[in-house]
């Protein structure tokens, strides 16, 4: 299931945004039935992004998640260590809800401008001044044309332009708070290629795609982050190399973060360590899913 088109039909709020991206001289051995060769990881707290105050109250510590994370984890042979000299990776897990732009029509500026809008309609009643263009009193634009009368704006009206004019310009500082918003959450949700293709859009007729773009990038979505960063040389050599990433999202509205924690790393599971190509929409698995014991490599001791 591909597309945000088809992530919108049907089930759309059962549906995990997944994109994931991997470091072209990341590579992994595979063993001789074909699985990718086990590498041992130790996780790392990145933080809880809070989307709105308080909103994160019932969210799970990263304990918690950490612990749902790792059997989907190991079901890509990816275990957890304990020894740092053989631990490949240091996963930074990020998780919590996103903050979303106000609705266009609902925001303090818009309606200021439509009140705005209104009371510079009401105050359009311009008055006519008639004059004789044979008048030594008459404008001089007026004496140097046939026309015989010119309108004035009444104080009220020019009260009102200036105040629409002000609402005008709220609203298009507005607009761009709420871009920049939107583009904020297209690079921490992995939306950020559709952003880029869709830039452009507006006025064509892809435009729809766009459209489709902003409706789930301005709804509240629960998100996870996982960041694989090459273990031995930060320790060894202090250098950060980032080896892949994953970045995997569902709607908020009608889900539980706590109890779809298991069923949105499942979907994105298998594109741990890989690129995902694209921003790929999977469905979200439906029952409960039973998290297990964190395994380890024979050998490798737990601290």
């Amino acid at each position: 299931m591909t597309g945000l088109s088809s992530a919108q039909a049907g089930g759309k709020d059962e549906a995990v945004a997944i994109s994931s991206n991997a470091s072209s001289d990341y590579v992994r051995p595979r063993l001789a039935n074909g699985l990718p060769q086990p590498e041992t990881f130790a996780f790392a707290k990145g933080g809880l992004w809070k989307g709105t105050e308080g909103g994160t109250k019932d969210m799970p510590d990263f304990l918690e998640v950490a612990k749902t994370i790792a059997k989907p984890l190991a079901s890509q042979g990816y275990l957890s260590g304990g020894n740092p000299k053989t631990t490949k990776l240091l996963i930074m897990v990020y998780w919590g809800t996103t903050r979303t732009p106000e609705h266009s029509t609902d925001s303090a500026a818009s309606q200021n401008l439509q009140v705005a809008s209104a009371a510079a309609l009401a105050a359009n009643h311009a008055q006519a001044v008639h004059f004789n263009p044979n008048d030594n009193m008459a404008p001089q634009q007026m004496a140097q044309t046939s026309t015989t009368s010119y309108a004035i704006r009444s104080p009220e009206q020019v009260d009102a332009d200036i105040a629409m004019t002000s609402a005008l310009a709220a609203v298009a500082a507005e607009d761009n708070q709420r871009y920049q918003l939107d583009e904020q959450n297209a690079n921490m949700l992995g939306y950020d290629r559709l952003w880029n293709g869709t830039a452009q859009s507006k006025g064509t007729a892809l435009e729809y795609r766009q459209q489709d773009l902003l409706n789930e990038l301005e709804a509240h979505r629960y998100f996870v982050v996982l960041m694989a960063y090459d273990f031995q040389r930060m320790w060894k050599e202090k250098k950060v190399k980032l080896l892949w990433e994953t970045r995997f999202s569902v709607r908020e509205q009608g889900n539980d973060f706590s109890k779809q924690l298991a069923g949105m790393t499942e979907s994105a599971a298998r594109y741990f360590g890989r690129n995902s190509g694209k921003l790929v929409h999977s469905p979200l698995p439906q029952g409960r899913v039973e998290v297990g014991p964190i395994k380890t490599l024979p050998g490798d001791p737990q601290n």
